[in-house]
């Protein structure tokens, strides 16, 4: 019997996570090494489109996120002052990209793709660092502390500043500051009822989302300069900018805690890699291309970036050589392409200029009544993808 192929994964995220465990169900021997003390996600929750979750089917787990999520029903673009630019219908939205948006907690995502590896293969506390990306004559090395672990596959799922991507791309720039900062919450919210919304001001944008169980996912971000802080707390400062807004934005605000809230500078990887790999290494998710939120794509990125790259793995296996010259080619256009998109949409979000954003409001607002499904459309090409499965038995396999 041939010696299983090993693979280190760097980062034990959303897409760390779901590389490993696919990897793992490909038969290969999977080590996932996480700086962190313990996988408590950071962040409260995340959206789920319908093209991350056919990449959880890839797994067998897709239907049962399905289940565990909180499906955002209908809803739709709002303005402060609570007048409704666009609405969203849950089932119109669901058949036009073949299955449902969703949001759940990012925990919940964490517990269930660590469920699906070996006990054991996760280690926490381990700061990884690339030593040797590898070649096809030898494999890749990495350190943790003063051991040496080698691979057939490494694979950097270690975020926006991505030390994997540093030692295979030096003199790539990196990291840029998008020009906007985040907060985030997750609370208990119980007697509210309201329908699932973005809210874009000037220079300002605040989304609130129910979820089940009587919880609310509430997040916000305004144009600032880098590293700025609340004088007081980050609550303070949400109420301060965002108090006046329509319900159930005041709501939440007394609901909350200041330890609820989550506050985060946004960077982006303005300039693309040339490439996700090297020799016997590859890079996913934020490490790779890093955008903005305003798509929702970033963890669904990641979780397509993983199970293509499990499924290009595993090509060549005879050879103990992972095709990821076929991960790059798959992978570099699409998410670029992405990722300007969410460039472009953080800018209309976060207009400031009263006239500009007069007119972009009156212009959704007589778009999406001329043509409800307008505003929809932008997002098929993002929606519609699907695992590159190579035969029917394959698909088989996967989904059973």
């Amino acid at each position: 019997m041939a010696e299983r192929m090993r693979a280190l994964v760097v980062g034990g995220g959303i897409g760390g996570l779901t590389a490993a465990a696919a990897l793992h169900r490909r038969g290969w021997e999977v080590t996932v090494l996480e700086r962190a003390p313990s996988l408590e996600p950071v962040g409260a929750a995340l959206s789920l489109a319908p093209n991350g979750l056919r990449a959880l089917d890839v797994l067998g787990i897709g239907d049962e996120i399905r289940d565990l999520a909180a499906w955002q029903g209908d809803g739709g673009l709002r303005a402060p002052s609570g007048r409704w630019l666009s609405r969203s219908n849950a089932e119109a939205m669901a058949a036009r990209f073949g299955g449902p948006l969703v949001l759940l907690p990012r925990a919940t995502l964490v517990d269930r793709l660590a469920a699906l590896l070996p006990s054991g293969a996760v280690r926490t506390g381990a700061a990884a660092h690339l030593v040797d990306p590898g070649a096809t004559d030898r494999p890749a090395r990495v350190a943790v502390g003063d051991e040496k672990l080698e691979a057939e596959l490494v694979v950097g799922a270690d975020g926006v500043n991505s030390r994997v991507r540093q030692a295979l791309f030096p003199d790539h720039p990196g990291a840029e500051y998008t020009g906007f900062t985040t907060w985030r919450l997750l609370i208990p919210l119980t007697g509210a009822e309201f329908a699932s919304h973005e809210t874009w001001g000037r220079g300002r944008l605040w989304g609130t989302h129910p979820l089940k169980g009587g919880r609310v996912y509430a997040y916000a971000a305004t144009a600032a300069p880098p590293g700025q802080h609340a004088p007081d707390d980050e609550l303070d400062e949400l109420r301060r900018q965002f108090g006046t807004w329509h319900h159930p934005v005041p709501d939440v605000l007394a609901a909350a805690r200041p330890e609820d809230v989550l506050r985060h500078d946004v960077y982006h990887l303005a300039r693309p890699l040339p490439a996700y790999h090297l020799g016997r290494t590859a890079l996913l998710g934020d490490a790779a291309h890093a955008m903005p939120p305003m798509l929702g794509q970033g963890a669904n990125q990641a979780i397509e970036d993983a199970v293509v790259l499990a499924h290009n793995a595993a090509h060549h296996a005879a050879h103990r050589v992972p095709d990821l010259a076929a991960y790059t080619a798959a992978r570099l256009p699409r998410t670029t392409g992405i990722a300007r998109r969410s460039v472009q949409a953080a800018r209309l979000n976060l207009a400031d200029g009263r006239v500009v954003c007069a007119l972009r409001d009156n212009a959704i607002a007589a778009a999406s009544k001329a043509v409800p499904t307008l505003l929809l459309r932008g997002f098929d090409t993002v929606a519609n993808w699907r695992p590159p499965y190579p035969s029917a038995e394959e698909h088989t396999e996967y989904r059973h």
